[in-house]
């Protein structure tokens, strides 16, 4: 297993890095989080500009035919300048499906506004009621004329507001599931405005016999389960990718801070008890960076990584929960300070390690693909 990135992937690296790090300073960040849309635009269309939002789509919607790797590289660098941008939710979990199980038709209609910078897109994969995305309370009945009824709720939809369709799974009958495409203004939607721990918009939204046109469905609606396990697969390996930023940047900050800050006339770095608590925090943050990185690695190379995606959320989970706070102990009175950026990676560190299951939902995961002696799902493809 060799998980160094290659030439190209530092050079993605490094020019997202510099876009983002041009474009968003801590005085945008704060003007953003006192507005009411939340979303950084210029850096949104600057990534476009610079073809980063098609990193991972094909060529034939004017993408760069990479893939979950390269975004992975994008996505980590949004989570070190916590951006507030929807590339998680609109490419890792949207538009790569689309790519993936779409048709022609759906490919061009959705997916080039993504690369071009002016489209959001958005999955509903969360139930207040049901954890497994292959078991949805949400149904979905045909209408007799190619087209589907679906019913149901979804909670905590990204960035939900300002999508222009929402990628739901719903339960089609006799265990079977599918993927369906809904307008969020479309008759029998409602959207009810949220807010995530770290300021993103999201939304519930509530299907009342809301219509799917035969257009928007994604793929065969009774044969779903690979569709979905394949979509839950990205969203986990770009939510990862993403708290690796962030935790990174946290021990970054911290370390710094109690590099300069004085106390007794010596610098906090000098004390013991503040060195080692920043020391556990490094070695939590470069744990879940190697667990990601090789889960994501499997995904890329096509190898079964549902065990690994497991693990790296864990770590996401739970050792990001450690950094955060200690990263916002070390800071004393200045962690609450909210002209200081830290607080930022403490309430993102807390979105990611709910999102898409905490860490005892993963434990459970690697629990039963251990008692089965198997990979917890079937190889990845």
């Amino acid at each position: 297993m060799d998980f160094t990135f290659d030439e190209v992937q530092d050079d993605i690296r490094a020019l997202a890095g510099k876009i983002l790090g041009e474009q968003v300073t801590r005085e945008r960040l704060k003007e953003l989080e006192g507005g009411t849309e939340r979303m950084e635009r210029a850096a949104w269309d600057a990534l476009a500009t610079a073809n980063l939002l098609g990193v991972a789509l094909p060529e034939s919607v004017g993408g760069s035919g990479y893939g979950i790797m390269e975004l992975c590289v994008v996505l980590q660098e949004v989570g070190r300048h916590v951006v507030p941008v929807p590339l998680l939710a609109t490419v890792a979990m949207t538009a790569m499906p689309i790519a993936r199980f779409g048709t022609a038709e759906q490919q061009q209609r959705l997916l080039a506004p993504v690369v071009a910078g002016q489209s959001v897109l958005t999955a509903g994969l969360e139930e207040a009621f049901a954890s497994d995305p292959l078991t949805p309370a949400t149904t979905a009945k045909a209408d007799g004329n190619g087209g589907w009824v679906l019913n149901g709720e979804k909670v905590a939809v990204p960035w939900a507001p300002l999508a222009d369709r929402i990628l739901v799974n719903a339960s089609t009958g006799d265990g079977a599931v599918g993927l369906f495409l809904v307008d969020p203004h479309g008759s029998g939607v409602t959207l009810e405005r949220a807010e995530a721990t770290n300021r993103e918009p999201q939304g519930v939204l509530t299907l009342a016999s809301a219509p799917v046109e035969a257009a928007d469905v994604i793929g065969d609606p009774t044969a779903g389960t690979e569709m979905i396990e394949w979509v839950y697969r990205n969203a986990l390996a770009g939510l990862c990718a993403t708290a690796v930023g962030v935790m990174e940047e946290a021990v970054r900050i911290t370390a710094e801070y109690i590099s300069e800050r004085e106390q007794f006339g010596r610098p906090l770095a000098t004390f013991q008890g503040a060195t080692l608590r920043l020391a556990d925090a490094y070695i939590d943050a470069q744990a879940t960076s190697v667990a990601t990185w090789s889960a994501i690695w499997r995904l890329a190379a096509g190898k079964p990584a549902d065990d690994e995606l497991a693990i790296a959320k864990y770590w996401v989970a739970d050792g990001g929960h450690r950094v955060a706070h200690a990263a916002q102990h070390l800071h004393g009175g200045m962690g609450v300070d909210l002209d200081y950026p830290i607080h930022r990676y403490l309430l993102w560190a807390k979105t990611l390690e709910l999102t898409l299951g905490a860490g005892m939902p993963q434990l459970l995961r690697i629990g039963a693909s251990i008692a089965a002696g198997t990979p917890a799902h079937a190889e990845a493809s």
